[in-house]
């Protein structure tokens, strides 16, 4: 389990995945396409296949028939791919919020440092550092201090979830680009068969519909991965992010100063003043 909760294990699992995903497709993609032609396996490729008879893989069928749909998805699945890696390394509470680096907060709060306190904070990077940075900027006056870091704690944390947002975007968009590549296919194999007049040969319409599923599958393998380190990422952030509020909350209760009690007597009602009583006269005996 604890080798589990390293960031850098569920990285390694999932680009594994990954990989053995596109292997797995290529070689099934292939072995698939090898006897479509009911026990023809001598017939030849219909088109550009360096694979002989054994018919051309995933692979070879989507590098032969490159077009714009292609080249939009391939480019989304390299930036995808970057943010997934940056997430993963980004997102781990040594690099968020270093121990040491909170230790050493400590230890300035303790010796009542603040002056090489703000100066540190102004140059760290990590969240706990810009958290509390805006707040010893509006000291003494502990509400505004306290305003200033919850100001700051959710500008952080909206910054985090923005990163991690296009991982969205890209995995909405790839099944929205493999249908539209799709489409185009299979518009481009009817067209073949009308300008035959119906007489169209079965296996060049056979690998036109082929062509046109291949932007479907790469649509389907963009998103899967992105949406799924979406999610973990988000996962990763909140809990992340939740952490680092507590722990900038606990350092500046440490610097809130201590509020003065009363005095002893503060409390008591005021007596009220003796009444003066004129001369020759007793003063009135106090009811029971």
């Amino acid at each position: 389990m604890r080798q589990y909760a390293n960031s850098k294990f569920r990285l390694l699992v999932l680009l594994a995945l990954m990989g053995t995903a596109v292997v797995t497709a290529t070689s099934s993609f292939g072995q698939d396409a090898a006897p479509a032609g009911g026990g023809a396996a001598a017939a030849p490729a219909p088109s550009g296949g360096s694979g002989g008879g054994a018919g051309s893989g995933l692979l070879q069928l989507i590098i032969g028939h490159v077009d714009a749909v292609t080249i939009t998805i391939v480019v989304l699945s390299i930036v995808g791919l970057t943010l997934i890696i940056q997430g993963f390394i980004k997102n781990r509470a040594s690099v968020f919020m270093p121990e040491a680096t909170t230790n050493q907060i400590r230890e300035m709060i303790a010796a009542r440092r603040f002056k090489e306190l703000i100066d540190f904070t102004e140059r760290d990077p990590s969240f706990v550092s810009r958290a509390l940075n805006p707040a010893l900027k509006r000291a003494p006056s502990f509400s505004a201090m306290k305003e200033a870091m919850e100001t700051a704690i959710g500008e952080q944390t909206a910054e985090q979830f923005r990163r991690i947002e296009y991982l969205n975007i890209i995995g909405n968009l790839g099944p929205l680009l493999g249908l539209l590549g799709t489409v185009l296919g299979m518009i481009y194999a009817f067209q073949a068969v009308a300008s035959t007049g119906g007489q169209a040969d079965v296996g060049a319409l056979s690998n036109g519909i082929a062509v046109a599923l291949a932007h479907t599958f790469m649509g389907l393998f963009l998103a899967v991965p992105c949406l799924a380190a979406f999610g973990i990422l988000r996962t990763l952030v909140d809990r992340l992010t939740t952490r680092g509020a507590l722990v900038a909350e606990e350092l500046l209760l440490m610097i809130k100063p201590q509020e003065a009690k009363p005095a002893a007597g503060a409390m008591a009602a005021p007596r009220p003043a003796a009444t003066p009583v004129p001369a020759g006269r007793k003063a009135p005996t106090p009811a029971a």
